[in-house]
């Protein structure tokens, strides 16, 4: 497999966690593009790497940038989407992926067009304890999932500026940390949602700022979630089975889940992975799935092959259901747009 060159967009958290992962793989980012150039070059700096661009467009037209990874707010990631992949570039986007189903249809269709891959930065797909639960799940030791409950509640000041409660920045908390709960739930779930009921409270600036959302899907299996932005409540989700049930705590980057029996007492510990390898999980399932999605192009192996391996790895389809029930619930129930979507 060819060594990819990763390129960031922008320099918050999630750009200093993606060049450590790179690292611990002893490699560097190849360049780094950011609004403010200044930003870019300080972080050039810190961490040795060669190249940062004068303008976020130059990262679009480098032709030595294989893989663009898209941190910046939700409501700017369309318009680089379009731009990288019309460039032919791989794109790991950072979450939400876009602010609606709209968005993100364009962006496959578009990734489609240029034969490259796009692929939402959703870390608990990633993280070997999922796959690990599939297993156990696979073996009808709980039996059917039942029900899921999923809580995400994080406490942020009451800073109307700030882009948790700005709606100028996609801000409120279904495409924060609702994204989160939803990705999780569709991993245990059978099936798409098909029914969705919610309720909301909105912020002073109008966002979301808390809600509660029940789905049932085609198979009966129902969910409830939870979500908050000011007031903090654990990240933890349940799943139940027939012959008992499961709690993982620190969901999107868990690494330790405990089964219970049906009489409540814990069975087991499960544990698989490390939290402080999540991104290192993400880059690794996204090489991956572009030298699959490559050897596909060069006729390797079947296209349909590599289709089916390279959804193994980056759930798009998971993004796209995800996606489809954030938008209904957000527009269609609580009426609540963004500027971009007016």
């Amino acid at each position: 497999m060819r060594e990819l060159n990763w390129a960031t967009l922008g320099c918050g958290v999630i750009a200093n966690e993606l060049e450590q992962a790179l690292e611990r793989n002893g490699r560097k980012l190849y360049a780094v593009a950011n609004r403010t150039h200044a930003k870019g070059v300080a972080f050039a700096e810190r961490y040795g790497i060669g190249k940062v661009y004068d303008t976020i467009d130059d990262v679009f037209a480098d032709p030595d940038v294989d893989v663009i990874y898209i941190s910046t707010p939700h409501n700017t990631h369309i318009g680089f989407l379009r731009k990288a992949l019309a460039a032919g570039k791989h794109v790991l986007c950072e979450k939400s992926i876009t602010l609606n189903s709209d968005e993100l249809e364009e962006a496959i269709t578009l990734a489609e067009a240029n034969h490259v891959l796009l692929a939402e930065a959703m870390t608990l797909y990633h993280m070997p304890l999922y796959r690990e639960l599939d297993r156990i799940i696979a073996s009808g030791e709980l039996g059917a999932v039942k029900l899921i409950q999923m809580n995400f509640g994080s406490y942020k000041e009451y800073d109307m500026a700030n882009r948790f409660f700005n709606r100028d920045l996609a801000g409120g908390a279904m495409l924060d940390i609702g994204v989160y709960a939803l990705s999780c739930m569709r991993w245990f779930m059978s099936s798409k949602p098909d029914r969705i009921v919610s309720q909301v409270k909105a912020a002073p600036t109008g966002v979301d700022e808390q809600a509660g959302i029940l789905l049932t899907n085609p198979d009966g299996q129902m969910a409830t979630i939870t979500l908050s932005l000011h007031a903090k409540q654990p990240k933890r989700g349940t799943i139940v089975f027939e012959n008992g049930y499961v709690e993982i705590f620190d969901y999107p980057r868990g690494e330790r889940a405990t089964i219970y029996g049906t009489s409540g007492k814990p069975v087991r510990t499960v544990e698989a992975g490390e939290t402080a390898n999540a991104l290192a999980y993400e880059v690794a399932d996204m090489e991956r799935a572009i030298a699959t999605h490559e050897a596909g192009e060069r006729g390797d192996i079947p296209k349909a092959q590599a289709a089916a391996e390279i959804e193994g790895l980056m759930h798009l389809g998971y993004t796209r259901d995800v996606m489809s029930m954030m938008t209904e619930i957000r527009r269609d129930q609580w009426h609540m747009t963004y500027p971009e979507e007016e």
